[in-house]
């Protein structure tokens, strides 16, 4: 996040206005419209890399259950289509990585619509992506970003949930334990006397 980005309501607006062939339904196996490591591929090479096909294989989709993260995968090629990132040409590998291991971790959590429906999944996204690149939104500082990166993040969310969760079971479960305890006093008070 050392280098500024562009103006993340650019990117939020993009995605705003993401057109419904990166929408449609990612082919995984037989089934589907859009192949998704053609769009990668046809994303790079836009963007001064040369695809090979080993690292295009991880977009083909062979299962029905990895739709959501191809399509994910399609919006964040839509995303970084965007004029800025045809400029500054980001490295190869940061590309990849974002591509997927990003797509992969947001899918796990979003769906990919949402990501072009929701405002906060559209800010999202966009933080992501930028900081996955090493980069941050256009007027902010370091810290900023990485605190409404933080805000926003649906994983962290889910860790946060977890937890409190948690914390609620090991008090329901302490709890329980002193009524027990005090239940047993209670009768042992009651016998001795």
């Amino acid at each position: 996040m050392d280098r500024e980005g562009p103006l993340l309501e650019t990117l939020t607006r993009r995605l705003a206005e993401t057109p419904e062939e990166f929408l449609a339904e990612p082919r995984a196996g037989s089934a589907g419209q859009v192949h998704t490591a053609a769009v990668v591929g046809d994303l790079l090479r836009m963007l001064g890399h040369d695809a090979r096909v080993g690292d295009l294989a991880p977009f083909s989709g062979n299962d029905r259950r990895d739709r959501n993260r191809l399509g994910v995968t399609l919006v964040l090629a839509w995303l970084l289509a965007d004029e800025w990132f045809v400029r500054a040409r980001p490295d190869m590998p940061a590309l990849l990585t974002v591509f997927g291991t990003t797509a992969s971790e947001l899918a796990e959590h979003i769906a990919a619509a949402k990501l072009v429906t929701d405002p906060d999944r559209r800010e999202e996204l966009a933080r992501v992506t930028l900081a996955r690149l090493g980069l941050r939104p256009a007027g902010e500082t370091i810290a900023q970003a990485q605190d409404r990166l933080v805000t926003l993040s649906s994983a962290e969310r889910q860790r946060v949930m977890r937890a409190a969760r948690a914390a609620e079971e090991r008090a329901r479960a302490i709890r329980e334990a002193l009524m027990r305890k005090a239940a047993q006093e209670s009768a042992d008070k009651y016998t001795r006397d």
